[in-house]
This record gives structure tokens, C-alpha cells and sequence, in this order.
């Protein structure tokens, strides 16, 4: 039975770590395109919302995004209303305002304002460069933000340019993800 045991923990310890995403820190993310470039994608999040707690329970465990963001994206995971020093484009930013005592929401950090963050959760996406691509704002389920993840790694993005190119290539997605 023992011998059993053993090689049984071990996949679950291997299945239960292949469903996280490898998250870390802006800072980190660009350090990391220097050496290998690879686009990055940021969860923008605030500890009062609702659907970023959605948002991280079920999109975010979903294997299938696990899967395709760890392979193809930096992910970086980012308080809106943090204390996170990023440094980005040769300046500095942080969150002076932020009051430690305060319960709900707080001010929002430098970063997110100029991302011009709008609502939370947002997902945004950054090029091999750590140029912004475009902020995604809103929960979305694994399908939907699939469209996203891909078109965006595929640099689809650069031929879409009006709505009408969108709703056809919106319209023309076939999803591979599951629920």
C-alpha cells in the first residue's frame, strides 16, 4: 500500500501545481523580457472586488488558461490600490495616498492611473517591449478571455483596426478552452 501511496501524493502535488499560473511583479516582468522576450499579461486587481475573487477562483484555475498563459505570457498579478514600487519607462511609480488604516477602498496606485484603469478586475496587456497593448476591462470567463489571450499573442490585434474587423474576427472565434 505504501508503495502506492508515494507516486499517488506525488501527481496530485503535480497536478494541483500545474493549475496555478506563475505569477510575479511587474519589476520582474520586464527584468525577464530582457533575457527572453515574451509579452506580458497583467490581472489588475483590488482587495474589496467581487468579480477580481471571481475572476481569480474561476478563470484563473481554469487549466486551460493556466496552460496558455504560463506558456505564451508573463503574467503579473497587481494590487490597483497597493504599495508595489514599479518602475516602468524610466520612471518610478507608487501609491503616496495609500492609507494602511483605511478598510474597503483606497487610493488608487500611480500605475493603475496611468494604465487609466477604469474598473476592476482589468486585464492588460503589454508587448515584448513592455509597451501597453490595450487594458481589458471586466470578468471574464475562460472563453471570453480566451479571444483576448490569443488574438493578442498572435499579434491579431495590429490588423484589427476598426469594429467592423473586430465583430468579424469576434464572430469567426472558435473557442478550444473549456469551461
Amino acid at each position: 500500500m505504501k508503495n502506492l501511496l508515494l507516486p499517488l501524493v506525488l501527481f496530485l502535488c503535480l497536478t494541483t501545481q500545474a493549475q496555478e499560473i506563475n505569477w510575479m511583479t511587474m519589476n520582474d516582468a520586464l527584468e525577464a523580457q530582457k533575457k527572453q522576450p515574451k509579452k506580458i499579461f497583467m490581472d489588475v486587481y483590488t482587495d474589496w472586488c467581487g468579480p477580481c475573487k471571481l475572476l481569480d477562483k474561476k478563470t484563473f484555475h481554469n487549466k486551460d488558461v493556466v496552460s496558455y498563459v504560463n506558456e505564451n505570457y508573463y503574467a503579473v498579478k497587481f494590487n490597483a490600490e497597493g504599495t508595489e514600487e514599479v518602475h516602468y519607462n524610466d520612471f518610478t511609480y507608487t501609491n503616496p495616498n495609500y492609507n494602511p488604516n483605511k478598510k474597503g477602498r483606497n487610493s488608487q496606485h500611480f500605475f493603475a492611473n496611468a494604465l487609466k484603469i477604469s474598473g476592476y478586475p482589468s486585464m492588460v496587456f503589454f508587448d515584448e517591449n513592455g509597451k501597453l497593448i490595450a487594458p481589458v476591462v471586466g470578468y471574464k470567463t475562460p472563453q471570453q478571455l480566451e479571444i483576448y489571450l490569443k488574438m493578442i499573442h498572435n499579434n491579431d490585434y495590429k490588423k484589427l483596426t476598426t469594429a467592423d474587423a473586430w465583430q468579424k474576427y469576434e464572430k469567426s472565434f472558435v473557442s478550444t478552452f473549456s469551461n
